[in-house]
């Protein structure tokens, strides 16, 4: 099916090339001293892909990245396993077979508390910084307001990262090196899908702290606006099937990618999953468990059985009538 839908909704940057050129010149001194941003730079995802890409899902990962940037550490009040603890820690792990089933897998390399890739690049708290930003910078929202925006001021655990103020250029090195490179990179996969397929599913994959009365599973749809309800359900009943407790938006709805990449009606869903570390992690230590191996077939299986959903589903015609009922 080939639909024309014009320019990508996501394109545009709050970053543009002058400031790119001008914070990559300002950021060289930094990699010269700080090898682990040097690799980040150089690579600031992975990506693996099938030997034939079979099925319109894109997975991503943009919270389980755990190279932290020597430059962080030194700035930071806190030691590197408690910076560790605002990871989705190894959530690229969990989904790592997918890719065997047809679909790519994208994963940030970059730490969640050097740079969150799921929020927006104008979500920033300008009270971090030493002076102005040369960038657009959004009303302040709940998340920046909490310490986690774009640039985290906070870990998890509500404690403060930095010892003292950052420079400004530190904002645009950041979004343009790190986070512009992966969504570009995502963006790329979901405009390959749609050529391909007609449609384009992107699964958000990310772990939540463990909690008594949490879920095993929250999936979340930005309450039935980012994805078509087949897709939600064909997810929920494949989990239910492999006996995993299954909940929906709440307390996790979706993101900025879900936001971003969301559109069934034209054609492009966008599906968080949220899984309960409690499952798979020693979270104080950051470690694996030894079930980690169960949860991860367990979640394979039911994945498997979601790639097998009929594509006419996910086509834009399928999204306006879903969107209408």
């Amino acid at each position: 099916m080939t639909v024309d839908r014009g320019p990508f909704w996501w394109s545009s940057s709050s970053v543009d090339e002058a400031q790119d050129r001008q914070e990559a010149a300002s950021g060289q001194p930094a990699i010269r001293h700080d090898p682990v941003l040097a690799q980040l730079y150089a690579t600031p995802y992975s990506l693996s892909e099938p030997v034939l890409r079979s099925v319109p899902f894109i997975f991503a990962s943009p919270h389980s990245g755990r190279l932290y940037p020597q430059s962080l550490l030194r700035g930071s009040r806190l030691p590197e396993h408690m910076l560790r603890r605002s990871e989705d820690a190894y959530v690229d792990y969990l989904f790592a077979e997918i890719v065997s089933a047809g679909a790519p897998l994208i994963a940030a390399r970059f730490p969640r508390a050097y740079v969150d890739a799921n929020r927006a690049p104008g979500e920033l708290d300008a009270s971090m910084f030493t002076g102005p930003l040369n960038m657009a910078v959004e009303q302040a929202s709940p998340r920046v307001n909490a310490g986690l925006g774009v640039i985290p001021r906070l870990v998890r655990d509500g404690m403060e990262i930095y010892r003292s103020k950052l420079a400004p250029s530190e904002a645009g090195e950041r979004l343009s090196r790190l986070h512009a490179r992966y969504h570009a990179a995502l963006a790329a996969l979901v405009r390959e899908s749609c050529d391909r397929f007609g449609a384009a599913a992107v699964i958000d994959c990310h772990s939540m702290p463990s909690a008594v009365s949490a879920p095993d599973i929250v999936l979340g749809d930005r309450y039935g606006t980012a994805a078509s309800h087949s897709l939600l359900r064909r997810a929920e009943l494949a989990l239910l099937k492999r006996g995993f407790t299954v909940g929906r938006n709440v307390p996790y709805a979706g993101g900025y990618t879900t936001q971003l990449y969301g559109q069934p009606a034209r054609g492009v869903h966008a599906l968080q999953i949220e899984v309960n570390r409690a499952l798979y992690l020693h979270e104080d230590r950051v470690e694996l468990t030894p079930g980690f191996r169960q949860v991860q077939d367990r979640l394979f299986a039911a994945m498997a059985e979601l790639l097998a959903i009929d594509v006419a589903v996910l086509w834009p015609a399928a999204g306006m009538r879903i969107a209408a009922e």
